[in-house]
């Protein structure tokens, strides 16, 4: 097995053990099919939605190559918002799914701002790349799935219960945060932070305070201050990557610090 597939693999088996907590998610792309539940019965038909995704975005960029004037480059966002596939890495692996949306509109932007065909060719290359990426990674969900490691893909919001399950939650919101951000979705992004935010985060927020009140200072302008600029700022999905991904480590330290403070109590008692 090469790095990638390696690194690969780790990231969808840590996705499967949080999957596993009970939580689920709330998506912004319309009704869950149950295909994502029976992921390896589907996997033919996802590789054949990859193949013809290659050849649609290509049609585009061959387009623009022969006439740069008269492009329907909505059709980009249309050919994958078509296929099962979206649906299938969206609920098992954002961090690939938000990288799609980005190459997505790469292109986009890229024929829209009238960049040269081989600017616009170097982005329907790391779009290819994320879609297979993205296959590779649905195809290691689907083992992780038989296998029971994986939790029904819940289409409706569950409240988590505990406050490390909250913690769980507002990290796989943040990842979609990223995916919003990079389907260019600003206002999107923006009240989900805002929302995870009051209907999350504060929910913890009192007993973080008596375990690491700085942790909680830092974070609380993570939420209301830092993210949200970096939503708005115009410097691209890779800022706010960078933004979530420090948020990440920070909400770790939360979860470790709460994960420990309830076994003290039990220990109490």
């Amino acid at each position: 097995m090469t790095t990638t597939l390696k690194k690969l693999s780790a990231s969808v088996l840590v996705l499967a053990v949080t999957f596993s907590l009970g939580t689920s998610s709330a998506f912004a792309n319309g009704v869950i099919s149950e295909h994502v539940n029976n992921l390896q019965a589907h996997i033919g038909e996802y590789t054949e939605e990859v193949h013809w995704l290659e050849e649609k975005f290509g049609s585009v960029v061959d387009a623009y190559e022969k006439d740069s004037k008269n492009v329907d480059t909505d059709a980009l966002i249309e050919y994958w918002e078509e296929v099962d596939f979206h649906s299938a890495i969206e609920t098992q692996y954002v961090p690939v799914y938000a990288s799609i949306w980005q190459g997505i509109y790469g292109i986009k932007m890229g024929i829209e701002n009238g960049k040269s065909v081989e600017d616009v060719r170097a982005e329907q290359t790391k779009l290819n790349q994320a879609l297979w990426q993205a296959l590779g990674a649905v195809k290691l969900a689907s083992q992780y799935q038989k296998q029971g490691l994986v939790a029904k893909v819940q289409t409706t919001e569950v409240e988590p219960t505990t406050a490390p399950e909250v913690i769980d939650d507002i990290k796989k919101r943040l990842d979609r945060v990223v995916a919003k951000s990079a389907e260019q979705l600003t206002e999107v992004a923006t009240t989900l932070v805002h929302d995870t935010y009051l209907q999350r985060f504060e929910g913890v927020e009192g007993a973080l305070i008596e375990l690491d009140a700085d942790l909680v200072e830092d974070l609380e302008k993570d939420f209301n201050v830092t993210l949200p600029q970096a939503i708005t700022g115009g410097k691209g999905v890779e800022a706010v990557r960078g933004v979530v991904e420090t948020m990440q480590t920070k909400l770790d330290r939360a979860r470790s610090l709460l994960v420990e403070a309830e076994k003290s109590r039990k220990d109490v008692f």
